[in-house]
């Protein structure tokens, strides 16, 4: 079993997306289970674009990580309603294998995180649950819209006790035999 991380924040910078991204990676790891972490910010994925005649290198070795990798977590803030837009254009570039017997992520477990301050990350959620139903993977039924407020414990630095059980809830679910 490999389960991919996909952080879809474009910053470099020590942040939530970090810090949710760490926590999965050690508990998954410590599970012994195998964890590829693809952060946007470090890779150079061009727009998508229908008229491409060759096809990037790092859009190739995106696409075969995301397809080698039988289960995802997907993270993003809530940026107007929906996830981050360079990473539906790391998605849209997928299309590279609609003609393959299993196109795009057909059969893949994912599971979703969205965070937002307020209460409206589950807009974030929905939007790629969308976009994860259309390209055949199965989104878990259990998804963490995180309320920004609530995602730290009083230091400001260790993911609070509700949040890592909910991240615990999602991995148990993500890893389980079918």
């Amino acid at each position: 079993m490999r389960v991919l991380v996909f952080n879809g924040t474009m910053s470099n910078k020590r942040n939530t997306a970090n810090h949710i991204t760490d926590y999965f990676q050690s508990t998954l790891t410590g599970m012994g289970i195998e964890v590829e972490v693809f952060n946007i910010s470090e890779h150079a994925i061009p727009f998508f674009s229908e008229d491409c005649d060759i096809v990037p290198d790092a859009v190739l070795k995106m696409v075969e990580l995301f397809r080698s990798c039988d289960k995802h977590i997907w993270l993003s803030p809530l940026y107007h309603g929906g996830m981050v837009g360079a990473m539906k254009n790391c998605l849209d570039w997928l299309i590279i294998s609609a003609k393959e017997i299993h196109p795009y992520l057909s059969h893949n477990r994912v599971g979703l995180v969205s965070w937002a301050y307020g209460g409206n990350a589950s807009t974030g959620i929905d939007n790629m649950r969308a976009i994860a139903n259309t390209l055949r993977a199965w989104t878990l039924p259990y998804s963490i819209p995180v309320v920004m407020q609530g995602l730290y414990e009083e230091n400001g630095k260790q993911i609070a006790i509700e949040y890592q059980e909910k991240f615990e809830r999602m991995i148990a679910q993500l890893v389980a035999p079918i």
